[in-house]
């Protein structure tokens, strides 16, 4: 499988993300559903704690990816979803991607705002795109 992370030139230079991600000689593609700070158990993790909510998403989509042989190194997109998004949380969704994408070509990805997500008091979801050999 041969990935291509594109920054074209007349684009602005992402900081961390990439704007295209191609594929060529994939076997699988993994859609993984949004993941949220609840635990195992079912429980809340992080309470009105971005923070520590985000870092919890990254485990739980780590796990997630790890269901199906996958990596962080392999998700090609990933969309994440902030509730009552405000440019200071872009620290904590820094700390996330550090636990993501330590190394290497970060995926494409889009940041969206929102007013609420399916369970109250969840702050963060994430959904992924993988692509495995």
């Amino acid at each position: 499988m041969e990935r291509k992370n594109v920054n074209p030139d007349a684009l602005l230079t992402p900081r961390g993300y990439s704007h295209i991600v191609t594929i060529e000689g994939a076997q699988k593609l993994a859609f993984i559903a949004g993941q949220v700070a609840i635990d195992k158990e079912g429980k809340l993790v992080g309470p009105g704690d971005l923070t520590v909510q985000i870092k919890q998403v990254a485990h739980n989509l780590i796990a997630a990816l790890a269901g199906v042989g996958a990596k962080p190194s392999d998700i090609v997109k990933m969309n994440t979803y902030i509730v009552q998004y405000k440019p200071s949380d872009y620290a904590a969704m820094r700390e996330a991607r550090a636990i993501l994408f330590p190394a290497g070509e970060p995926p494409a990805s889009t940041l969206i705002g929102v007013h609420s997500l399916a369970v109250e008091g969840l702050l963060v979801e994430i959904e992924a795109i993988a692509a495995l050999k």
